[in-house]
């Protein structure tokens, strides 16, 4: 007999609850409107779903309250009545404010109504808590994942070079910081991938940086960035620099660096680059790490690649030959006499200061100097590039006659 009053008090509290929860829900919302800004500054149609997750809140505590066992997931519930955009536009914290003003204002409505009531919305607030936390992980799960794989697809669409019209876009919705140059970098997966951690590495470096993982070769591509906290007055790095300092990040193996182009949209010249380089890299014996794709030029011309030949003949043989033949003649001397400044000065009958001099002037043109071994492959090889494409360049080689008796 003592738990029928009981009952009875419950049932009224029901009734009680449904007539005022009209009430309820337009304080909600004045008090909304009154506290929070954001809430003010939303355009009419989100408020009125702001007010839609409110009601529905209240209205969900008060089945909850009838009955909490029968329905322990039905405080998830008050997030369907949200439209996807909304999620996107109210943030996690905002959501919690949300709900406290709804506590506070329900709270101050059941004053006097007993502890039972009271109790009964600050557990059924704890579990509206935790729904949205839910929410808002699986939503955030899947936005990484989404993100994973759209940067996957711009990774990928750079190194094939297949760019259209989509990629700004896609790479904006990336939130890409990047300005200015770009440069991409290439080397091996390792076996313990942290990608948060490159990526902090990178931020820290002053560049933004996209990722791309294609089995075991690991894609950077490199833009410097205007990052929050970093001093105006800092200088930035060059790419060299910031790939041997993220060369930790990379497993073993050859790490190549692509040439710094002008914007990301050309991305995938420094790609071609970077890709090419890193496929021959090993028949460099002592191939720095990382290395730059275009010192291995040689290696990459004799695998075939056109951008190598291309570069070889741009940069080194036409520069030369359009200042003066001489340079050309004496560097042609010069490397095919194992870079002897004697034997060099008598096949052209000048002084061997003569040769220096003009060696000199070679490294002057075109920022190679001859007098190294691997630069002296470099201009070689593009020496012979140059004379194989142009007519009015070629080299006379002295015939080899069989000796008649």
């Amino acid at each position: 007999m003592a738990s029928r009053p009981a009952q009875m008090d419950k049932t009224e509290t029901l009734a009680w609850l449904r007539k005022i929860s009209g009430d309820l829900a337009s304080a909600t919302i004045k008090r909304l409107e009154d506290t929070l800004p954001w809430y003010a500054e939303m355009p009419p149609a989100r408020r009125s779903a702001v007010g839609l997750v409110a009601q529905a809140g209240i209205s969900s505590f008060i089945q909850w309250y009838d009955d909490p066992t029968s329905t322990p997931w039905i405080a998830a519930d008050i997030f369907a009545a949200a439209p996807r955009e909304l999620l996107r536009s109210v943030s996690l914290t905002q959501t919690l404010q949300l709900i406290r003003v709804t506590v506070e204002v329900t709270e101050e409505r059941l004053v006097g109504k007993g502890d039972d009531l009271r109790e009964g919305i600050l557990r059924y607030s704890r579990d509206v808590a935790f729904a949205a936390a839910d929410v808002y992980a699986r939503a955030a799960e899947a936005r990484g994942l989404w993100d994973a794989r759209l940067e996957a697809l711009v990774v990928d669409s750079i190194l094939t070079g297949e760019a259209d019209e989509e990629l700004p876009s896609r790479i904006a919705a990336l939130g890409w910081h990047g300005h200015g140059e770009v440069a991409v970098l290439v080397g091996t997966t390792p076996p313990q991938f942290d990608v948060d951690q490159l990526r902090r590495s990178a931020r820290k470096l002053g560049v933004d940086v996209l990722i791309g993982v294609q089995g075991s070769r690991l894609v950077l591509v490199l833009g410097r960035a205007e990052l929050p906290g970093r001093p105006d007055d800092e200088p930035e790095l060059p790419f060299p620099e910031i790939a041997k300092r993220l060369e930790p990040g990379f497993g073993p193996g050859f790490l190549v660096l692509g040439p710094a182009v002008p914007a990301l949209v050309d991305a995938s010249q420094s790609a071609r680059a970077s890709l090419a380089g890193f496929a021959v890299a090993r028949a460099w014996r002592n191939a720095p790490r990382p290395v730059e794709a275009d010192d291995l030029l040689p290696e990459r011309a004799l695998a075939g690649d056109p951008l190598a030949k291309q570069t070889l003949v741009e940069r080194i043989y036409r520069p030369l030959q359009s200042h003066s033949a001489d340079l050309v003649t004496t560097l042609w001397s010069y490397l095919d006499n194992g870079r002897s400044l004697e034997a060099t000065a008598r096949e052209l009958f000048v002084h061997p200061n003569t040769v220096r001099y003009r060696l000199k002037r070679v490294s002057d043109v075109i920022g190679w100097d001859a007098t190294g071994p691997r630069e002296a492959l470099i201009l070689q090889t593009a020496l012979i590039l140059g004379s194989i494409g142009g007519d009015s360049a070629r080299r006379r080689i002295p015939s080899l006659r069989r000796s008649t008796n």
